[in-house]
């Protein structure tokens, strides 16, 4: 196989035309990666030690030849904002305005440039199609607005003239200035540089490009080695082809002299599998596989290759990698914008910058912000983050100063603390990046363990590492960078721009590599990840001030030019391998939804004789039934455990109508014993509501538990009453004092109805009730002997109210939601503790039962009282008897209701009876 490759083949020719020394010779590639595969083919050719060649990038030639240095996109917009500045003066915008629009800008410099357009034409011509647009016959008519809008067209040549003129100054420029350079300066360059120039791989040349390796040609200084396979570049509509049929029809040179080189590889024997499947996540999980199948076939690692059409999906295959995959290697740029490290600093920005914005003289931190930096992975065993989280989830502290924190954030235990949550409001931009640069140094340190895990972690904190300090280099050099906004705006345009890279033996393993990385590099199996439409072409994108009709009249790149690109990309994958795997998404909802790239559709509808090509489609087991309720089987143990709870602990009401409500739920409550994660509550939930209001009515009335009520002593508690919600709001939900929004409300809502039930209660004493309060919130217990019970079955129970009114002894429970009088009425016994409706029915009767017989009662009352349904006064039960309803729960009412009781528990605790979910 290796005597098919591309890089083979060229080192054969190298072989050939310096047969002792390689000296002279300079070797250009597409990118730095491919040097150390051609270094490693070229030792194959050479039985003595030779010196090799100079291996260079197109990029290092040019820069060579300019003599100007390359800076990056975020530098650059630095030095053309000082430019800018100048020319502007004290009309100049912010740096986080002029950002949105001047990268944009940029990069129309950069394609002038690169294709040797003369930009006073460009952007004149863009300046007259903007004249036009906006032209109107009484000029009068033009708004400022319009006016500011034609001014900007007309400052572009400015711009552009003055940035050029500066960058030249200091020997530094974007890629499009310096290729702009080199032509002009690549003459003189040859006459000083003896050295011939092998250029080999490339497909779409820019025009500075062009001028420069035909001229090289012309002077025979160099040779230029394409990799073009015959049904591409013969075929006048195959994308693949379009810039070498370009080429070999226009260059002068190739009307004399050969098109090197010509393969017929793609027309060989290839198995080609076309593999559907939903979601990213499948598709890792089948990378994984197809590389487990061809590792039991025999197939040498280092022979296959996975091609990512999505960088996103690194992560997903490298968890899904088989563990027969011994090494790899992965020669690819990872974003920035999915590190880890990267994303929990932009985290940290997020949390203090709200805090700034919202804090005005106090810095207030808003608690999802503080959550989420806590609860980072990348936080994990940094420091103790449980007493603050439980703080802030009990408190339901919405938003809060970290003073009430002082003392834990000023630990001594780690330095950690401070670095993440001191205030930055006063800070200086570097003081902030030296505390983060900080930061990332003590998440390394603490990673101990070499582990797989913690080497991909290392990765990513060094890269932030270089990151934030080129930032902070930044700050220091340039001193308009003085706000934290803006800091933040810079550090996110670095994140975006940022790539992950990882180091490897490019030589020995599995290749991991993204699609521009696999240029020039050739293997016997290949497996494409993402083909969809979107991704693999990436499809229209229009991120230029230039239009589309007049890119296409001056000869600019367009999206048809950039599809043409990933067209050859495909294809050369394809081109001398012998098993090919391209794995597309075939969800047509969602996130990451598409469908299938063209060049599948392509592929199939112009298939080569020899292909053999197969559609397959992967997809999750899907089940006759869409979900099967869960079933938990009483055990020995289980039933043990229920007989502990039943004895010991004992049965609520609560956990009887539970049981009727969901008898898993039952089960996850009461045996297992697991209750549902505390969250913040933003806004007060219905149960805190109700909670607040019981405390509140039981704390004003507990001082006269005991007493006959009298309307003094309503009076009095009217007095303290709104004080009270005060008090329970702040101890119970949140302890701040100010209230807004939906938390407002709901504290008005609380007042009132506590107010409504006195109001209430000092109408029935000013109508002569006769009320003496026996009991507030107090314990019910009663043990439940019958015969069909295996043993006696404890019955417990909190209830809110029990008074003796009029000589009735009443029973009652304070509901915060609304309830009906039907819902507390019963017709017949048959069946009550089998529905669910009867909830409050068996919660009052429960009540009842235990109070009876606790105080040896023969009868009383029970009922309840619906905040949310004030205008039927206390609902009490009742057994309907034709159009009457008895509401005196005599002993053979509690009889009645002890027959259904046992029944329901007999069911809870029948070995026979699992508890089944309800759906």
């Amino acid at each position: 196989m290796s005597q098919q490759r591309f890089l083979h083949q060229l080192s054969e020719e190298i072989k050939k035309d310096f047969p002792s020394s390689m000296d002279d010779l300079v070797v250009v590639l597409p990118n730095k990666r491919a040097k150390v595969f051609l270094l490693e083919q070229l030792k194959q050719f050479y039985d003595r030690s030779v010196f090799a060649p100079s291996i260079i990038s197109v990029e290092e030639l040019v820069q060579d030849i300019a003599q100007l240095r390359g800076i990056d996109a975020i530098e650059l917009l630095f030095e053309f904002y000082h430019v800018y500045k100048d020319l502007v003066g004290d009309k100049a915008e912010d740096f986080d305005y002029f950002v949105n629009w001047a990268r944009m800008l940029l990069q129309d410099f950069n394609e002038v440039d690169r294709y040797l357009l003369n930009p006073q034409h460009v952007f004149s011509y863009l300046k007259d199609i903007e004249d036009i647009n906006h032209w109107a016959v009484n000029v009068d008519q033009h708004t400022d607005l319009i006016k500011n809008y034609l001014h900007f067209w007309e400052q572009i040549p400015i711009y552009y003239n003055a940035l050029y003129a500066y960058l030249k100054e200091k020997k530094i420029g974007y890629q499009g200035m310096i290729y702009r350079e080199a032509v002009a300066q690549h003459q003189a360059f040859l006459k000083i540089n003896p050295k011939q120039y092998y250029f080999a791989g490339f497909n779409a040349l820019n025009a500075a490009e062009e001028v420069i390796i035909q001229h090289f040609l012309v002077e025979k200084r160099a040779r230029v080695f394409w990799d073009i396979d015959e049904v591409f570049l013969l075929d006048p509509y195959h994308d693949a082809g379009l810039f070498l049929r370009r080429i070999k029809q226009n260059w002068p040179y190739y009307q004399q002299h050969p098109f090197e080189w010509i393969s017929t590889r793609f027309s060989e024997e290839k198995k080609i599998e076309i593999i559907q499947t939903p979601k990213s996540v499948g598709q890792a999980k089948i990378v994984g596989a197809v590389i487990d199948q061809a590792l039991a076939e025999g197939q040498a690692l280092d022979q296959i290759a996975v091609v990512l059409g999505d960088e996103n999906l690194l992560q997903p295959v490298l968890y899904g990698l088989p563990d027969s995959v011994s090494s790899l290697n992965i020669t690819m740029g990872y974003s920035g914008n999915s590190s880890p490290v990267q994303l929990f600093l932009n985290k940290i920005f997020k949390m203090h910058l709200a805090a700034v914005r919202r804090g005005g003289k106090q810095y207030v931190f808003y608690y999802r912000d503080v959550l989420e930096v806590l609860t980072s992975p990348v936080m994990e065993g940094l420091f103790e983050v449980d007493e603050v989280v439980t703080e802030i989830q009990k408190k339901n502290l919405t938003f809060f100063s970290f003073d009430r924190f002082d003392s834990w954030v000023k630990s001594s235990d780690t330095e950690a603390k401070k670095l993440v949550f001191t205030a930055w409001k006063d800070e200086e931009p570097a003081e902030i990046l030296k505390r983060l640069i900080a930061l990332v140094i003590r998440v390394k340190n603490k990673l101990a363990v070499d582990s797989q895990q913690n080497r991909l972690m290392k990765t990513f904190l060094f890269t932030t590492y270089n990151l934030l300090n080129r930032l902070l280099s930044y700050c220091e050099k340039y001193p308009f960078i003085h706000s934290i906004e803006l800091l933040h705006v810079l550090y996110k345009q670095i994140m975006d721009m940022s790539e992950v890279s990882f180091e490897g033996d490019p030589l020995e393993g599995l290749q991991i590599m993204g699609i521009l990385e696999s240029r020039v590099l050739d293997f016997e199996t290949v497996i494409l990840t993402s083909v969809n439409e979107g991704k693999f072409p990436s499809g229209k994108s229009q991120n230029s001030f230039i239009p589309y009709d007049v890119k296409r009249e001056l000869g600019l790149p367009t999206y048809k030019e950039k599809d043409a690109i990933y067209s050859f990309h495909f294809y050369h994958l394809l081109l001398r391998a012998k098993q090919v795997y391209l794995i597309y998404n075939s969800q047509a909802e969602g996130i990451d939804a598409g469908e299938k790239s063209r060049f599948l559709a392509q592929l199939e509808m112009e298939t080569q004789p020899k292909h053999q090509l197969r559609n397959v489609t992967y997809s999750a087991y899907l089940p006759d039934k869409a979900y099967e309720p869960i079933a938990i089987e009483k055990s020995e143990e289980l039933i043990s455990k229920l007989k502990t709870i039943a004895t010991v602990k004992g049965f609520s009401p609560s956990a009887l109508t539970a049981y009727l409500r969901n008898p898993l739920q039952f089960y996850v409550q009461q045996v297992l014993r697991i209750r549902e994660v505390e969250e913040v509550e933003e806004s007060v939930a219905l149960n805190t509501l109700g909670t607040i209001i019981h405390n509140a009515l039981e704390n004003l009335y507990q001082p006269y538990v005991g007493k006959v009520l009298d309307v003094a002593m309503i009076k009095a508690i009217q007095k303290e009453a709104d004080q009270e919600v005060q008090t329970q709001f702040e101890e119970i939900y949140n302890s701040d004092k100010e209230k807004m929004g939906k938390n407002l409300l709901a504290f008005e809502v609380a007042k009132r109805n506590v107010y409504h039930f006195l109001r209430e209660e000092l109408k029935g004493l000013e109508q002569g009730d006769q009320v003496e309060l026996l009991a507030l919130e107090t314990r019910l217990e009663h043990e439940l002997i019958d015969s069909r019970l295996p043993y006696p079955i404890k019955l417990f129970g909190f209830v809110d109210r029990i008074e003796c009114r009029n000589g009735k002894i009443r029973v009652i429970d304070y509901k915060t939601g609304k309830v009906e009088s039907n819902q507390v009425k019963l017709s017949h016994w048959d069946g009550l503790t089998t529905q669910l409706k009867n909830d409050k029915i068996i919660q009052l009767l429960c009540y009842a039962l235990m109070y009876a017989e606790q105080h040896d009662i023969e009868t009383l009352e029970a009922g309840i009282y619906s905040f949310k349904n004030r205008r039927e006064g206390f609902l009490f039960f009742g057994v309907r008897e034709g159009r009457t309803v008895d509401h005196d729960i005599t002993p053979a009412v509690l009889q009645a209701f002890r027959e259904e009781l046992v029944q329901l528990i007999l069911v809870i605790l029948d070995p026979e009876i699992a508890f089944v979910e309800t759906i």
